[in-house]
């Protein structure tokens, strides 16, 4: 009896053994699928602010996020000019908005809105190039000045803006 305990375990390990060598698990954890042979810089140019208007650190705080979201999730070797892929565009808005009307006629929400026009050049295979906007949006309560505010809701709506340019160019979803 104690034999049949003893190959009954020997096969059970050998039966966990040959199912860990069978399977194989892949993952990333920021998405991209670069292939790092073929490509392996970035130029991202400095987008200028083009919106009726202006919010001078805008450009500043948008162009920085940009270039570390390419920096920090990918090896790619962020160059000035002649890269395998390259960035480029313009901040085309910087609007607010009432959102929502109280009862007495006066508005009770903002929206703030970010849009980006992006141009993006694949060197190693243009059928991936494109040129698309991009924005995203924030909301914050009309008895706030926009000064007040809009330094936390830029840091956001940047983040997210260069998410979905990051996910666009090189995560390939």
């Amino acid at each position: 009896m104690d034999w049949i305990k003893k190959m009954m375990r020997a096969f059970a390990l050998i039966g966990l053994l040959v199912l860990v060598n069978a399977c194989s698990v892949s993952y990333k954890f920021n998405g991209a699928s670069i292939n790092y042979d073929k490509v392996k810089t970035i130029s991202v140019a400095d987008f200028p602010i083009k919106a009726a208007y202006v919010y001078a650190p805008l450009a500043t705080k948008f162009n920085e996020k940009l270039k570390d979201v390419y920096v920090q999730q990918t090896r790619l070797r962020l160059v000035p000019r002649n890269a395998d892929l390259q960035v480029e565009g313009e901040i085309t808005g910087y609007n607010q908005y009432n959102q929502a009307v109280k009862a007495d006629g006066y508005s009770s929400e903002v929206k703030l809105t970010i849009t980006v026009n992006v141009r993006y050049v694949n060197n190693t295979n243009h059928e991936e190039d494109f040129e698309q906007q991009f924005s995203a949006f924030r909301t914050y309560d009309s008895t706030q000045m926009l000064t007040a505010v809009q330094d936390e809701l830029i840091e956001q709506m940047v983040k997210e803006i260069a998410d979905q340019i990051f996910n666009a160019t090189v995560a390939n979803w």
